[in-house]
């Protein structure tokens, strides 16, 4: 086995590790729990409210849309915050002096992500198939669209993620960006059809990933007659997985050479100063 598979496969049993851990950390169940709350009360609050024209109600709407919203969700911020945060702390610099630990670590943390997106997306789907009805009972066909939906949902989020982790200088930054990702989760689709917007907002929502994985898991968990609530009343199959592609191929080109200039840029000397900075913010 070459070097750099071997480190893949610790990289794998790393990222496992790391995510059987969040199961035993009160912080991280608090984590899980409190997300799947912030999402289940709005889902309550419409649950019985018809969609017009639709057939389902605002809460059937909801559920995959804020699914597909959690995937993109951890994807891109949770990548992007591990990624400043263990700058910040060293880990990284740690990681960069193993040979071929750089590979290894961000496999690991693939992985890490992954498994929190899933689980993230489980709990609200599992609490809200209750509380709305109409929503996974497609059968077979519904388990196909997830099979091709939330792989290629994941290729194109978290090379996304890790460029932005990348490119800033703390965790904070990563934290301001929350308002402009809320505010594209807003024009997405997510929480009423995108078709109640002007046009140029549907235009905008469609050239981000959030709105076509809310597209793609509508199209696997509802009914068919659901698609009257979509743009051309279409499920746009291939427009959904021609965007998630593009953003896909897109993150992969793009994040190899933005994370070898950082782990290039990383050094004792860097770390420190950032330290220092950090402590001046403190005091």
């Amino acid at each position: 086995m070459s070097p750099v598979w071997y480190a893949a496969r610790v990289g794998v049993r790393r990222g496992w590790t790391e995510l059987r851990q969040t199961f035993t950390s009160g912080q991280d169940v608090f984590g899980y729990v409190l997300w799947t709350v912030l999402l289940i009360v709005p889902l309550f609050l419409v649950k019985d409210d018809p969609l017009k024209g639709a057939g389902i109600s605002a809460g059937a709407f909801m559920l995959p849309s804020m699914l597909g919203m959690t995937l993109a969700f951890t994807g891109i911020m949770t990548t992007a915050q591990l990624l400043a945060t263990e700058r910040e702390d060293g880990t990284l610099l740690r990681a960069k002096a193993v040979p071929h630990g750089m590979v290894g670590h961000l496999v690991g943390k693939i992985v890490l992500v992954s498994g929190t997106a899933l689980v993230s997306m489980a709990l609200p789907f599992a609490v809200g198939v209750f509380l709305v009805d109409g929503v996974a009972r497609q059968g077979g066909e519904a388990l196909l669209t997830l099979v091709w939906v939330v792989p290629l949902g994941l290729l194109a989020t978290l090379p996304l993620g890790a460029v932005i982790g990348s490119l800033v200088d703390s965790p904070r930054t990563v934290g301001l960006l929350m308002l402009p990702v809320m505010g594209i989760v807003v024009i997405s689709g997510i929480y009423f059809p995108l078709s109640k917007l002007p046009e140029w907002l549907q235009t905008v929502g469609q050239l981000f990933p959030v709105y076509w994985l809310g597209l793609g898991l509508r199209a696997a968990l509802l009914p068919a007659e659901a698609v009257a609530a979509e743009l051309g009343e279409s499920w746009r199959h291939l427009e959904t997985a021609g965007v998630l592609g593009a953003w896909a191929v897109a993150g992969l080109l793009l994040a190899p050479s933005v994370l070898r200039r950082m782990a290039r840029r990383e050094s004792g000397a860097a770390m420190a100063e950032r330290h220092r900075k950090a402590m001046q913010r403190i005091g």
